[in-house]
């Protein structure tokens, strides 16, 4: 049964399928969810902070309840956690996490899984076993776990240990140094949350920038962190130091700002405000790839609050968007933002390229073939590669069904593309949206009415 509405976006509730007219613009303004990584990690270094920790702003969505609920099991009071309403919860300290008599479910959420196996290493005496649904349990671990067993961690799975489900024998850590091959924020994180329970020092050598909320954050709970610059960035952490519980007040998330900013852009008499978004350095790489295109956007508002800089961005249609190249140090500042930027690219002048991505061959989906797989589905010319795609511009949409692959952000990705068709298209298994964006559909109605 099909429920249409005036703005042209309409929903058939049943499997989860959205249908979507082409030919409309956006207008208005939106505010975005809390930060995903932000909300991760509030949870997680709040555990294990002395005293209450008040967070304000978290997203309510599917990966970060994943996490609450994990820590939960492990001893930690976190009340239930109900849409825009901000929450206490009261840490343990570093050494107050219970044996759990469950075992630890994260869900889809690879963070959840990352940041844990970090957290948990170093609870001497105590056992876990961590585990995911189908798709989480396929996603590598071993990334995780090598550098946790070079610091004594003893770390267990499928696969010699690279696939979930999870086992962790807590252990007595000894802090080292440890280079990581790619630039990736839970691999850091995951390392720095280990030498918080580590003799000595650990330190993290990275080979370019990944986002850095871990050290933001640890470093106003009371962490001795430091960032130094040799041999690439070098993140050091130094156990012995208590977390002080703090007040948390979580940004908007860029990477869900994205859609609007790229949607905007590209869909023809579209003027979007997207308020209080976070504007992190790590994270801003989209603006930087917009500024290639030509872009028509302004950052408003500016401000900072608990080390994390945030702003209104305001976007215009722009015309005559040009082709872009994306590749190296860039890639970990925007890693989330390549599906809709391949929507970007199909829209530009010329030829894009995007280079050096082959993580995303490793997230929920290997979004490279996703991407390239469904794009064509509504014309677009792309070609896959081993570590990305090329994108011929100025494509001409048809109307298609389409699937997110139960991927968030391919489903977000995928509507917008619909929204630049000629016709009516149909998004199959739409709802992964709620993954990280619950009121996604909700705020594409509202923009295009």
């Amino acid at each position: 049964m099909f429920l249409q509405k005036s703005y042209q976006v309409f929903n058939l509730k049943m499997n989860h399928i959205r249908t979507i007219k082409g030919g409309v613009n956006l207008k208005g303004k939106v505010k975005v969810p809390g930060d995903k990584s932000i909300s991760h990690r509030a949870l997680i270094i709040g555990s294990i902070a002395k005293g209450e920790t008040t967070i304000e702003g978290f997203l309510h969505s599917e990966d970060p309840l994943s996490t609450a609920d994990c820590l939960r099991k492990l001893g930690v009071k976190i009340p239930e956690i109900k849409k825009n309403e901000p929450f206490t919860i009261s840490g343990l300290g570093l050494d107050g996490f219970k044996e759990p008599k469950e075992i630890l479910n994260c869900g889809n959420s690879g963070t959840t899984m990352r940041l844990l196996m970090g957290l948990l290493a170093g609870q001497e005496g105590k056992n876990f076993i961590l585990t995911g649904d189908i798709s989480l349990n396929e996603r590598p671990m071993g990334r995780v776990g090598k550098p946790l067993s070079l610091m004594g961690g003893k770390i267990f799975g499928r696969e010699k240990g690279n696939k979930a489900p999870i086992s962790i024998d807590g252990n007595k850590l000894k802090g080292c140094v440890i280079g990581t091959p790619v630039a990736s924020a839970q691999v850091k994180s995951a390392i720095l949350l280990a030498g918080l329970k580590a003799s000595g020092t650990t330190s993290v050598i990275e080979p370019a920038s990944s986002r850095d909320h871990t050290e933001r954050m640890l470093k106003a709970f009371g962490a001795d962190i430091s960032i130094r610059g040799e041999l690439g960035r070098n993140v050091v952490i130094k156990s012995g130091s208590d977390l002080i519980g703090q007040r948390i007040l979580i940004p908007g998330d860029i990477s869900s700002a994205s859609f609007w900013m790229i949607a905007a852009s590209i869909v023809p008499n579209s003027e979007v405000l997207i308020q209080n978004v976070g504007l992190n350095p790590t994270r801003t790489g989209i603006l930087n790839v917009m500024d290639s295109m030509g872009c028509n956007y302004e950052i408003l508002d500016k401000s900072t609050i608990a080390g994390e800089p945030i702003g209104s961005i305001k976007v215009k249609t722009s015309n005559n968007l040009r082709s872009f190249t994306i590749e190296g140090d860039i890639l970990p500042k925007l890693i989330d933002e390549i599906p809709i930027l391949t929507v970007a690219a199909c829209f530009c002048n010329g030829v894009s390229e995007i280079k050096d991505a082959q993580e995303l061959r490793v997230k929920e989906t290997d979004r490279l073939k996703v991407m390239a797989r469904q794009l064509q589905k509504f014309g677009a010319e792309l070609t896959e590669k081993k570590d990305g795609l090329i994108i011929n511009g100025q494509s001409k949409f048809h109307s298609a069904e389409v699937d997110s692959e139960t991927d968030h952000r391919v489903a977000m990705s995928l509507a917008i593309a619909s929204l630049l068709a000629n016709g009516t298209s149909k998004i199959m298994r739409a709802d992964a949206a709620s993954v990280s964006y619950p009121t996604f559909w909700e705020e594409l109605a509202k923009l295009t009415n």
